[in-house]
Order: structure tokens, then sequence, then C-alpha cells
């Protein structure tokens, strides 16, 4: 256990402190005036960020994967095709309320809108879609056909709300899909994938499995543009509050605050899995120790991790963004495509993800593959949604050929790169996008465009993050295909040329 730990602390140190590094240097230099308070508590934060994503790491390895992977293939052994539909809907509503990440999302539009309420209409677009995704697993239908359906119908309802008069929601209703996928639902969803996949088995299997996250995202952007269509009345946005925790005592506050939401989620999807566990799962004590201790793993690790993002590094992002919006518009860009590189290193659940598409690839996608492309594409997003901040347009600009593009390939890469770049989306927007980045571009959007805009320019820097993996990683498997043509060619010409100097050396031997 403690080498797993040391493991996990060292993987933790290398993603953390690259955005740590380019914040502290920042401070010493005139583009950013940071207290020296704010500094210490930033960087105490960073320690703290850590510990975190290394207990949660080794918490998600120990309890939420196995956890999901047992339901999963439980579930489908009894062979109850209603159960199974029934469990997945609770589960992935229960999950999504439970969701830190949606939490910190609806805190900074508590203005606008009742976050409960927002976070009750998202958690029913994961719950709807996760049946949709389950059904295309039990039955072995294409992921790619289901998501251009789901896609189409998010840009229809789009056309309807520019006509109503309401596209600027659109861009939170985008960033409400990427948030839900975030370090508690990531790794229960695709584990219960590869465990409802690998008990029904078959060609493709392994292919099959992926893709439950991606449709999963889906549904809080319907849900959401649903619900923006059908309201009534006014919906003024105002900026929250943004201020640096310095005492002691709010700091305990908030510390207690994460607690009892972190308790709460886990505290729901135990109660469900206790339940799955009486009546199907009768898993054996020893599972259920291990899974108890990767419980408390994960629950010390996502209190330490939300509770540090929040007090150090989403004051800290928002006043960057402020400082720097304020001197130039090229110096915001720039620093948006550099955070944006080394940002999603820091997301816990795309450890996640990498580390269950080496395994059931048997290494054919390594982990460093997928970081690299996912830092890129994360970085050219971010780097893009400060332009769009700059320059004020609409977001469509982008989420239209950048779905056109994402879906296009989906027909012409191999269908495991798909699956695996459409579930890359929802997990590379996790919390320390959320509360890091969303309130760099908030910042950033407060001094360039002011805050009345904030709303349509500023939210959807986690619709891009989510957007990018789509294409970086098909474009990854799309090189794969090229690169494996090229040396079948070439073996064809080396076999064909030996084949030609063995006729001549033997003509030349008579």
């Amino acid at each position: 256990m403690r080498k797993e730990l040391f493991l996990k602390l060292k993987e933790a140190l290398f993603s953390v402190a690259p955005i740590s590094v380019i914040v502290l240097f920042l401070a010493m230099t005139p583009l950013v005036d940071l207290s020296v308070g704010e500094i210490v508590i930033f960087a105490l934060s960073a320690l703290f960020l850590i510990v975190g994503i290394a207990l949660f790491s080794l918490g998600a390895d120990m309890a939420m994967t196995p956890m999901g992977t047992f339901v999963g293939s439980g579930l489908t052994k009894t062979k109850r095709i209603g159960m199974l539909m029934g469990v997945c809907f609770v589960l992935g509503l229960l999950i999504t309320i439970a969701e830190p990440d949606l939490t910190v999302l609806g805190e900074q539009v508590k203005e606008l809108m009742k976050p409960g309420l927002l976070i009750a209409v998202v958690g029913v677009g994961v719950g709807l879609l996760l049946l949709v995704a389950v059904l295309k697993i039990v039955f072995k239908k294409d992921l790619s056909l289901f998501l251009l359906f789901f896609y189409l119908a998010v840009f229809g309802l789009s056309a309807l709300l520019a006509e109503e008069g309401k596209l600027s929601f659109l861009p939170l209703a985008f960033d409400s899909g990427g948030v839900t996928t975030g370090p508690i639902t990531v790794p229960f969803i695709m584990a219960l994938g590869v465990g409802i996949a690998n008990t029904i088995g078959g060609k493709g299997s392994n292919e099959n499995s992926f893709g439950l996250v991606a449709l999963c995202s889906v549904g809080p952007v319907l849900a959401v543009v649903l619900l923006f269509l059908f309201s009534r009345g006014e919906l003024q946005y105002h900026l929250g509050d943004y201020s640096m925790q310095m005492s002691f005592g709010s700091m305990m506050r908030s510390l207690g605050r994460v607690a009892l939401e972190v308790l709460r989620a886990l505290g729901l999807i135990v109660l469900s899995f206790l339940v799955l566990q009486v009546t199907v799962l009768r898993l054996p004590k020893r599972r259920l120790f291990r899974i108890g201790s990767g419980l408390l793993y994960t629950f010390f690790g996502l209190v330490i991790f939300l509770t540090a993002v929040q007090v150090g590094y989403m004051p800290v992002g928002f006043k960057i963004g402020q400082q720097v919006a304020s001197l130039d518009r090229g110096w915001i860009i720039a620093l948006g495509f550099v955070f944006g590189m080394v940002v999603v290193l820091a997301e816990p659940a795309v450890h996640v993800l990498t580390k269950q598409v080496e395994e059931i690839t048997n290494g054919a996608v390594s982990r460093k593959t997928i970081l690299i492309s996912l830092s890129v594409g994360v970085g050219i997003a971010i780097g893009l949604s400060m332009i769009r901040i700059a320059f004020g347009f609409s977001i469509l600009y982008y989420l239209v050929p950048g779905y056109l593009i994402a879906m296009g390939l989906s027909l012409l890469v191999p269908k495991l790169y798909s699956a695996i770049a459409f579930d890359s989306g929802g997990v590379a927007s996790g919390p320390l996008t959320s509360s890091f980045i969303l309130p760099l571009g908030i910042g950033a959007c407060s001094v360039m465009a002011g805050e009345q805009q904030i709303l349509s320019q500023a939210f959807g820097i986690v619709a891009m993050v989510a957007l990018a993996p789509l294409i970086t990683i098909q474009f990854l498997g799309f090189r794969t295909i090229l690169t494996a043509r090229m040396r079948r060619r070439v073996a064809i010409r080396r076999i064909v040329s030996a084949e030609d100097e063995q006729i001549i050396y033997f003509s030349k031997k008579r």
C-alpha cells in the first residue's frame, strides 16, 4: 500500500507542478500582482492538491473502478434488462447530483438560477443518456451513430434557443455537459461499461466498453437547453465573489462545506452499492473491505483536492485573468494556451481514463500518447476561448465546425479511437478546469467585455476543453491508419525487391 501511495504522490507531483510553477513565476513578473499572503496560500493549496490527487487516484483504483465493474457485470448476469435499465438511470442521477464539479459550476451561476435546479436537471439528463449508453453496449450498436443523432438534436434545439433570443445561455448548457463527467462520475461509469461489455463478451467487447462517458456528456446539454428554452421570466447573470479567503476560520468553513458535499456524494453511491450488494452482487467480505478502504481514500482525497482548488486556485485564476487581460489581448491568449497545456495533466479523472485505456488496449494506446494529445488539444482550445472573449463572437463559430470535424473523423478512424476520443472529451474538463480556467476566463472577460457579457463569452471554456480531445485523439487514430498503410506498402516493396534480386541472382548462375 505504501508503495502504491508513493507512486501516486509522484504522479500527482508531476501533474500539479507545471501549473503551480507557472503561477508562481507570473507572481514574480510585472504581469501579475499577488500579495505575499496570496502566494503563500496558493503554494499551500498546491501541496494539498498533490496529496488530494494521490489519495483520490488510489481510492479510485481500490473502490470506484471495482464498484462500477462489479455493478455492471452483476446486473448483466441477471439477464433482466428492466432491472439493468432502472438501476443505471438511478445511479446516473445520484452520481451526477453528487458530482463536485457540477456543484462548483452551480455556485458560479447561483445569481442566475438556483444551483439545486441546475444539478437536478443535469442529473436527469445524465440518467437518461446512461440508459441509452447501456443499451448501446447490450445491443452492440455503433457509438458514432448515437452521437451524431444527439448532437444534431442539440444544435437543432440551439437554433430554437436563438429564435427565442436566449442564445447567450448556450455556453452554460455546453459547460454543464463538460463538468458532469468529473472525478466521481468517470471511474464509476467507465468501469460500469467495462463490466457490462466484458460480461456480454463477443467480438469488439473492448471497443464496446467505451462511449458511456461520451453519451453521458450530451445528456446535460440537451436537458439544460430545454430548461432555458421553456423558462419564463428574465434571467440575469451577476458576477460572484472570487476574493481569496485569507483567515483560518474561513478556510475551515470551506473545508467543512466541501467535506459535507463529498460525504453526500459518496454516501449516495455507497447506499446504492449496498442495496445491490444485498440483492444482486453478494461480494465476499475481503473485496468489501478493500472497497471500503478505497472509499476512505477517495473521501479524504476529494475533500483535500476540492478545498485546495476553491481556496487557492479559483481566486488566483480570476485575479490573473483580470490583471493580464488589462495589459494586452495577446498576453491573455498566450497564457490561456500555456495553462491549457498543463491544466489537463492535473485532472484526476484523466489519469483514471489513460490507465484504463492502456489496460484495455494492452498497451496499443499508451498513456503518454493520450496525455500529449490531450495537452496540445486543450491548450489550443483555451487559447481559442480567450480569442473569443477578446473579440466577442458566438461560441457556435467554434462548436459547429468543431463537432462537424469530430463526427466526420469518427466515420474514418477505428471505432476504438473514436470511443476513446469522445470519452476523453468529458474527462478532460474536470474540477481544475471549472475552478481555475473558467475563473481565469471570467476575470479576463470582466475587464475586456464587462460583467454583462460574461455569460455569453466567458462561459463555454469548459465546452471547448471537452471538444478538443474529440479532434486531437481522432487525428491520432487517423495518423495511425496512415502510418500502418505506409509501413505495409514499404514491406511489400521490400518483399518484391528481394524476390527480384533472387531471380536476377539465379539467372546469372545459369
